[in-house]
């Protein structure tokens, strides 16, 4: 199981956030603490559902990308004998 933590300056923003959607949406404010263990909450049992869709995201992006290389990075082989039979019959 993966375990989200923020870095120390994230999570004072996360809460400073959630304090002020508190001040701008609801009857009575949230302090530190309670917006603390409300973002605790979130990130335990919203946070895996956010993680798993953005790992899934990635993977088909990079899927994506790796079945393109066959169309973009592709070199025809062998192309020296007919690429210069093609230069004589054009000079002919």
């Amino acid at each position: 199981m993966i375990t989200i933590e923020l870095p120390k300056q994230r999570r004072a923003d996360a809460v400073a956030s959630i304090q002020h959607y508190f001040e701008e949406n609801m009857a009575e404010p949230i302090g530190d603490l309670r917006a603390g263990l409300l973002l605790d909450y979130f990130l335990e049992e919203i946070g895996p559902v956010i993680y798993n869709k953005a790992i899934a995201d990635a993977q088909a992006r990079l899927q994506q990308r790796v079945s393109d290389l066959d169309g973009e990075l592709y070199a025809d082989e062998f192309q020296f004998w007919p690429r210069i039979a093609a230069k004589r019959k054009s000079k002919s």
